[in-house]
């Protein structure tokens, strides 16, 4: 069994890690991977968004199954390309991935449903966003909506820290097109917990529950990165709501 493995980063090397236990599994590759993957499985020079390259390889060498890392091809509609090619593939479709590639239709889906979930309001006008932050009051999260590695969300104690991260995303555009919209969200108390699922639409399987390391610095104190490693289980001490 021929196994591609798209992305790049410390997720990616552990699915290969883990994929290479198999012993149905006698070749792997990555897309475009990094030097410790190298050690395990043979690294492309095809980036993780490339998605015609990702698929012409596939075709090409016949993969059997490709397994996506990265959020940016799912939300690009990755999955469905390759489905529709008769390509096997492991990953959310591109509607299904609107769920990481948004974080405005997020909200909006779990109000919906009433999913519980922290008060929001999203904004495009830095103006509008500004006043609302003023009126509300802090701590406060602000939020790019889509897609920014990890780093789009600033937590802010104060309001001054609130109005700065407007401006640094509405006004400086520091996250692109992935902050053309800013969700600003009620600041929650506690521990932060992961609990991931994979499901076929009919059956779910729930995983352990896992934390990442998101601040930069000692003692949280800094600001979010992509993730700089995780722990499971996670078993908060005091989960709460404030």
């Amino acid at each position: 069994m021929k196994v591609m493995v798209v992305g790049s980063g410390g997720r990616e090397h552990a699915l290969v890690w883990k994929i290479a236990q198999s012993p149905r599994v006698e070749k792997i590759y990555c897309a475009p991977g990094n030097a410790g993957i190298a050690r395990m499985a043979e690294c492309l020079p095809i980036s993780a968004d490339g998605l015609k390259g990702l698929t012409a390889w596939a075709e090409k060498v016949r993969i059997d199954l490709t397994v996506v890392g990265p959020e940016a091809p799912l939300t690009l509609g990755m999955v469905d390309i390759f489905r529709a090619r008769g390509l096997r593939v492991f990953g959310p479709t591109q509607k299904a991935a609107e769920i990481e590639g948004s974080k405005a239709f997020t909200k909006e889906l779990m109000k919906k449903y009433g999913i519980p979930t922290g008060k929001s309001e999203t904004f495009t006008s830095h103006p509008v966003a500004a006043k609302y932050v003023r009126e509300r009051g802090a701590p406060l999260v602000v939020k790019a909506d889509g897609l920014a590695a990890g780093k789009g969300v600033i937590i802010c104690r104060t309001v001054g820290e609130a109005l700065s991260a407007l401006d640094l995303i509405l006004v400086q555009k520091a996250f692109g097109a992935a902050g053309a919209k800013v969700v600003v969200e009620e600041f929650l108390e506690g521990e932060e917990a992961s609990f991931l699922a994979f499901t076929d639409g009919e059956t779910v399987l729930p995983l352990p529950t896992s934390q990442d390391h998101k601040a930069i610095y000692d003692n949280d104190q800094g600001p979010n990165t992509g993730g700089m490693g995780a722990y499971s289980p996670a078993t908060g001490r005091s989960w709460k709501r404030s």
